[in-house]
């Protein structure tokens, strides 16, 4: 209703004029019959008012749909009702609706190709650096060392990226299936050996039962326990030579949790460490630290339904929890 007065704002005070002038005339011609004259202008004033309603209710709907937001894109098609100005607002809302759905689609696909490309170049890019890793096998120390160092480095780079071009189609990248919590904590473990070692920060399993299964998709699963891990090793580094992990029930839920014994993390940082690219005061310290490690895990342990949970101390260390409800706990096979 205020909308439809706001447009025809100007129409009443130009019939208030015309009125006006007319009384005027009338008054200047030396009419004096006030009682026809009042009943004339009352009479054409109650005509413009039944006039204003009538054409306000036959568009209604369509000053409501211009005052109500879309809930989505589909609302485009609906139909206002009969009047010229309503199905020529339709016709436009319907063009500008198919215009930008053509454009989105052509986005879309230009996304598409670039995480394609980018998954391509990833993965070509991981065969030359096998060789090289072959290649440091060959040579002598510390050269051999610092090479493999680098090498890890890079690797771990290539799949953060790839992990990034992997987020946004995380619905078609998923398979969920009971997993051996234990063995692909170990798997993880075993594969980082090396990194364990150059850092002189050894990893430790504590629990109480074997094996343990739950429910997630075991190669995000697995990327979320290589970040939460490898940055607990490089924050105790120089720091403690020890990083615990241990698996515990919490109620019905299982906690699988990670402590390390490094430098912590500022008060001042604690709110925005899931924040993509957040480096923080430590990752200015860690010259190789993308600010994305953290952002990603957040991202995908709350897509897999798992909870994560950070208590932290500057100076005394960090303990980050990934966990598992209770429909995704099986306890023991």
């Amino acid at each position: 209703m205020m909308l439809f007065l706001r447009e025809y704002k100007s129409l009443l005070l130009m019939q208030l004029l015309q009125y006006t002038v007319i009384f005027s005339i009338f008054w200047l011609a030396g009419y004096r019959d006030w009682l026809l004259l009042f009943y004339s202008l009352f009479l054409g004033f109650v005509i413009l008012i039944v006039y204003i309603f009538y054409y306000y209710f036959t568009r209604k709907s369509y000053y409501k749909r211009l005052q109500t937001p879309f809930q989505s894109l589909d609302e485009s098609y609906a139909h206002t009702n009969t009047t010229p100005i309503s199905n020529a607002f339709d016709e436009r809302v319907k063009e500008q609706y198919q215009f930008y759905r053509e454009k989105l689609k052509e986005l879309e696909g230009q996304q598409e190709e670039q995480l394609k490309f980018m998954n391509q170049w990833v993965h070509q890019m991981k065969t030359p650096l096998s060789v090289v890793q072959l290649m440091s096998e060959e040579m002598d120390e510390p050269y051999a060392s610092d090479l493999r160092a680098e090498t890890d480095r890079i690797k771990q780079g290539l799949d953060t990226v790839l992990y990034m071009s992997r987020l946004s189609t995380i619905e078609q990248d998923f398979h969920v299936e009971e997993i051996k919590l234990t063995s692909l904590i170990r798997e993880v473990m075993n594969e980082h050996r090396r990194y364990f070692i150059r850092h002189q920060v050894y990893p430790k399993l504590h629990t109480t039962k074997e094996p343990i299964i739950v429910k997630s998709d075991e190669k995000w699963l697995y990327f979320i326990l290589v970040q939460v891990i490898l940055n607990a090793v490089k924050y105790s580094a120089e720091q403690s030579s020890k990083l615990d992990l241990a698996l515990y029930d919490r109620d019905a839920d299982l906690v699988l949790e990670v402590c390390d014994y490094g430098i912590g993390i500022p008060a001042s940082d604690r709110e925005r460490i899931f924040d993509p690219f957040f480096t923080g005061e430590n990752g200015r310290k860690f010259r190789e630290s993308t600010g994305m490690g953290l952002y990603l895990v957040k991202e995908v342990t709350s897509f897999l339904g798992h909870r994560l949970e950070v208590e932290t101390e500057v100076g005394k260390g960090t303990s980050f929890r990934i966990i598992f409800s209770e429909t995704q706990y099986l306890t023991l096979m």
